[in-house]
């Protein structure tokens, strides 16, 4: 990316083709970021969208849908989403043990559509993070500050309060357990995203585009 900086790719007219289904935009927001090489590298990252559907006894459920392993944010497709159960994931995110074999089990008997994808192994981490659209990348400029000694503070300096920063332990229930002692308190509105020490970043709104905005800023920052 030598001399070059991240530009948002977002069209209202591709966009709008996408407004009549819940689960179209965010698959245009996936394949967004998935058209940049440098924020998901072999496919890397995953994304979300937290609905409310109906069950077919008349009652509202809230859902995680949540890009499901093995696909590529490239040419996701809605199929390609898991829907997951908030409840079930925000008390799995309660607990202070849970093996990675149970958080799969439990994940996947939470899941409303059997025959969907395996949910994402950060399942959990995003349903933590309290806005309707979350999107995580490994974004090459960001991991390469993360990774370079000083990287917390030059990543805090060049990102500033916008962002929380999270250190550095395992994807998986680990990971959604840290956020979860760490966040418990905090103003989640203040923030546009999130830093994974050595792993990648986070951006989240209520709105699909601004999600996506908020990640091409911040990483745009860090390019610079």
């Amino acid at each position: 990316r030598k001399g070059a900086r991240m530009k948002s790719l977002w069209s209202d007219q591709e966009a709008a083709e996408h407004a009549n289904n819940p689960i179209a935009l965010p698959v245009y927001t996936s394949r967004l970021l998935g058209r940049e090489p440098a924020l998901v590298l072999h496919g890397g990252g995953n994304t979300s969208v937290m609905l409310s559907e109906q069950t077919l006894f008349g009652e509202s459920e809230h859902l995680l849908y949540v890009k499901g392993s093995g696909w590529d944010l490239a040419t996701i497709e809605a199929k390609g989403f898991a829907p997951v159960r908030m409840d079930t994931l925000l008390k799995l995110a309660a607990l202070e043990k849970l093996s990675d074999t149970d958080m799969v089990r439990v994940q996947k008997a939470a899941m409303t559509d059997p025959n969907a994808p395996t949910p994402s192994v950060e399942a959990i981490l995003h349903a933590l993070i309290p806005f309707t659209f979350v999107d995580h990348t490994h974004s090459d400029a960001v991991v390469a500050i993360t990774n370079t000694p000083g990287g917390e503070e030059t990543i805090k300096k060049v990102l500033g309060e916008r962002v929380l920063y999270i250190p550095y332990v395992m994807p998986g229930f680990a990971l959604a357990r840290l956020v979860y002692e760490l966040t418990r308190d905090r103003d989640w509105s203040q923030y546009e995203g999130m830093v994974l020490q050595h792993h990648g970043i986070f951006s989240f709104a209520h709105d699909g585009r601004h999600s996506y905005e908020h990640m091409i800023r911040l990483v745009s920052a860090a390019e610079d």
